[in-house]
């Protein structure tokens, strides 16, 4: 039998196979390990980039995420009781709402460039809370 990484490899070059204007793609990553979802991630982003189409994509690796992402959709309220979805708004702006919601602090790796927690109370943590940059896509 195939393990569930076997199996989700294929269904996505299906899903990109079939022609399509809209692309709902739910958790792509989903039974990936750490390096076939960046694989998988630029697989998808370069297909919708060349195709010229549309994707919306649901994705809870924040890797993925924000490597695919150049608009964002967050939602606000109490999770599973009442909440709203916002306005598509650019990946900084998106993600600094989200975390400020959290009241976590992200930074890249300077080495891998990947997102990183930022300790809470730590020097960077209160740094870019101060400056309201939740979120920092480059360094």
């Amino acid at each position: 039998t195939l393990s569930g990484g076997e199996l989700q490899r294929p269904a996505i070059v299906l899903c990109r196979g079939k022609p399509a204007d809209i692309s709902l793609v739910d958790e792509p990553s989903a039974y990936l390990d750490s390096e076939q979802r960046l694989i998988c991630a630029r697989v998808i982003k370069r297909f919708i980039m060349h195709s010229k189409k549309c994707g919306f994509i649901v994705e809870h690796d924040f890797i993925m995420a924000t490597y695919l992402a150049d608009r964002v959709i967050v939602y606000e309220g109490m999770p599973g009781v009442d909440c709203t979805a916002g306005a598509p708004e650019s990946l900084l702006t998106g993600m600094n709402k989200f975390l400020t919601q959290l009241e976590i602090t992200f930074r890249r790796d300077p080495e891998n460039f990947r997102p990183r927690i930022n300790k809470s109370d730590s020097q960077k943590d209160k740094e870019q809370k101060a400056a309201g940059t939740y979120f920092y896509m480059d360094e």
